[in-house]
């Protein structure tokens, strides 16, 4: 039963009706909140520099994301971003990308939710020249000769491109080129000379603190204010209409500010422990979704493909945020994700571990696969070799066999291996397998037919 129609119920029958369905709100909320604090932190700039950029302006990132990062978790050291946000609810902004000479890309376009709703890249549209229109919900009009349209479901979007690069000086400078040539550009200026507007610094947003623990220290009453502002522009979609009506009877109501005056007294200083509840809730479904069927263990190793689209698996969404956001569709990308050799057991800089691949059995990806190292909050790890993840872009040295051990471990295992350290924190650490553009047909980790080795200790 829903507390607002239970005038007269006792206090302690509130708060088990109060708690709970506030919880549920939290989680489905979590997704557009995060989107939110992002693009707050990204766009507090006055031009480009770095990984940051005003609405509506390009990030042009030179080199991978360095330990210092931490404007989202779980970073790719793979690629070289090339991102932007941008409104689309007063007129459509077009996307021009050049011609990238059969080099791997992707450019997903996210709405508020996370939610993919286009993946335009080498996997779907090809390489060559492409211009695209992001409209907006309710827009309508034509568009000019040779353009696109890409409906977002919502006024928010994120531009989240991703362009495989080396590292070496020489490829650093064919992607930097390629960087250069890629536009954005309101449709009113479309065609025509178009230089951004300088962006404005608001002072009050933390530019220090990380988003997400930014999102999780907000009180309810901030969080769910916050989240029924945010819904006017970026509407829920039809299938939420059930939870919807759940959040009305908490004071949850898009365009209006949280009215705790639904909850009886004792129910309202309840609902300040639903944002604590509701993150434990989130975390705990890496392990929970399991037993589910939306997540899969294996050798250790977490993972699914159920990103991108989520529908209304709202507990999934909102653990794809939390630890990757901006996680791809599954035919681009799948992260399979390991806390430790068993579940009852963390990784730990203590001890030292190996990977082990069979003869010809490495990762099975037609764009790029790598195994990247986090510490225990997914952030990426200082180390003395700057090495942030592992794949086949190192020289990596085969066994006599034709096999491949990858060492992770703190220590250097040693100058000839080398080539195969993953540098790991002297604490507790996190792995994270990708495989980009993973093969469809066997071997392929989306049909199980490939499988994800175990990490060892070494003794």
């Amino acid at each position: 039963m829903a507390l607002a129609v239970l005038p007269r119920a006792g206090a302690e029958e509130a708060v088990f009706d109060a708690v709970p369905h506030g919880v549920e709100a939290y989680i489905y909320g979590y997704p557009l909140v995060t989107m939110e604090m992002t693009r707050r932190v990204m766009t507090n700039v006055e031009k480009p520099a770095g990984t940051r950029a005003p609405m509506g302006q390009i990030v042009r990132m030179r080199e991978y994301p360095t330990a210092q990062f931490r404007d989202v978790t779980a970073p790719n050291a793979d690629t070289l971003y090339t991102t932007a946000w941008i409104d689309v609810a007063k007129e459509p902004w077009v996307l021009s990308l050049p011609d990238a000479d059969d080099r791997y890309y992707l450019f997903p376009m996210l709405d508020a939710w996370t939610n993919v709703f286009q993946v335009p890249g080498k996997r779907t549209t090809g390489t060559g020249p492409q211009k695209y229109a992001i409209t907006g919900p309710g827009w309508k009009g034509t568009l000019p000769a040779g353009v696109i349209e890409y409906k977002s479901p919502t006024a928010i979007v994120w531009l989240l491109g991703r362009i495989y690069c080396t590292g070496t000086p020489k490829d650093y400078a064919a992607v930097h080129k390629l960087q250069d040539e890629i536009s954005l550009v309101p449709l009113s200026s479309y065609g025509q000379p178009f230089t951004p507007p300088a962006g404005k610094v608001d002072p009050s947003i933390d530019m220090k603190v990380a988003v997400r623990e930014q999102v999780n220290s907000l009180s309810a009453a901030d969080y769910f204010t916050l989240l029924a502002k945010l819904m006017v522009e970026n509407p829920p979609s039809a299938a939420d209409a059930p939870m919807l009506a759940k959040m009305a009877k908490l004071g949850i109501v898009p365009g209006q500010p949280f009215d705790g005056s639904k909850l009886g007294p004792v129910a309202k200083d309840a609902f300040s422990e639903v944002p604590k509840l509701a993150n434990e809730k989130i975390m705990l479904w890496l392990k929970e979704g399991v037993v589910a069927g939306d997540m899969k263990l294996e050798h250790g190793w977490l993972f699914t493909t159920k990103t991108g689209e989520y529908g209304v698996n709202y507990i999934q969404r909102a653990l794809i945020t939390a630890i990757g956001l901006g996680a791809n569709r599954p035919q681009d990308a799948v992260y399979p994700t390991s806390e430790g050799p068993s579940i009852l057991e963390s990784y730990t800089g203590a001890k030292k571990y190996v990977m082990h691949f069979p003869k010809g059995q490495l990762p099975p990806a037609q764009g790029f696969w790598s195994l990247t190292m986090y510490d225990k909050d997914y952030f990426f790890v200082k180390n003395p070799i700057n090495r942030q993840s592992i794949s086949a872009r190192q020289p990596l040295k085969s066994n006599a066999d034709g096999s491949v051990d990858l060492y992770i471990q703190h220590e250097s295992p040693g100058a000839d291996r080398e080539a195969n350290w993953l540098p790991a924190p002297q604490d507790k650490f996190i792995l994270m397998l990708r495989l980009y553009w993973p093969t469809e047909t066997p071997p392929s980790i989306i049909d199980g037919t490939w499988e994800v080795p175990a990490v060892k200790a070494a003794d």
